[in-house]
């Protein structure tokens, strides 16, 4: 996402990588390449700054998500986009993944990730899934409810053929809906590894996703934009089985 991209009614001076939602209706945190910010999209609201990344400009927020305890997880990665807004090849593997709580406390859980992409929790909040798109990796982790701590990494997806991971989403019967970029596909999943299903988008660059609707049966698929026709653009897929309701920041 580049710097001067559009969102609510005004320009944010950096860009925006994750929304996530709050224990109020009104007010988002938004993650930007140097911070996590409380923001009231309706009135175009800044407030407190939740986060600050001591590494910026050299390194960026990307993806991001609550946990069930209503903290905040935020992955880090290299500041990829160049002097004219090109792209730039992420080959240094120094990303680090921090939580950040409520109260404010922030602590870091993993070192040398390349690209965080995928934060999710399965449905009795016991996994813990990450990636790392430059490795092509998504991991899982034990995650205790009690403390936020996470521990015995493991791999989950590595190495798969249909492109590299970058966000998803977990549905209510443990299944990870994983975006591909490059492929244009959406893998789903199980909690065994195996793989579910396989989704041809009609773009090349899905970028993440989240359920939503009244039932939580659709599953909303963001794509990035690349020159062809349809990229950029928004999908909704109906599943016959729901996802799970985002968590959200404890304010």
């Amino acid at each position: 996402m580049r710097p001067a991209d559009r969102c609510g009614r005004g320009y944010f001076d950096e860009p925006v990588t994750a929304l996530t939602l709050t224990d109020r209706d009104d007010t988002l945190a938004a993650i930007f390449g140097s911070k996590a910010q409380l923001w009231q999209p309706a009135t175009n609201t800044l407030g407190r700054v939740l986060f600050r990344l001591d590494t910026w400009p050299e390194m960026r927020c990307n993806d991001a998500r609550i946990d069930p305890r209503g903290s905040l997880w935020i992955g880090t990665m290299r500041y990829n986009v160049g002097p004219d807004g090109e792209d730039l090849e992420v080959s240094i593997s120094d990303g680090v993944l921090y939580r950040i709580d409520p109260d404010g406390s922030v602590c870091e859980w993993k070192h040398k990730i390349g690209i965080s992409n995928t934060v999710a929790w399965s449905p009795h909040g016991d996994r813990f899934y990450f990636g790392d798109t430059v490795a092509n990796a998504i991991y899982s982790f034990d995650f205790d409810l009690n403390t936020g701590a996470i521990s015995a990494e493991r791999p989950s997806l590595v190495d798969f053929e249909r492109g590299r991971p970058d966000g998803s989403a977990v549905d209510c019967e443990g299944v990870l809906w994983n975006t591909r970029p490059a492929t244009g596909y959406l893998v789903a999943i199980a909690p065994d590894r195996a793989l579910k299903r396989e989704v041809q988008l009609p773009v090349s660059t899905p970028t993440t996703c989240t359920f939503g609707g009244t039932d939580l049966r659709t599953l909303y698929v963001t794509t990035a934009a690349s020159g062809s026709r349809l990229s950029g653009s928004l999908f909704a897929i109906r599943l016959d089985v729901p996802g799970l309701p985002e968590n959200r920041f404890h304010l």
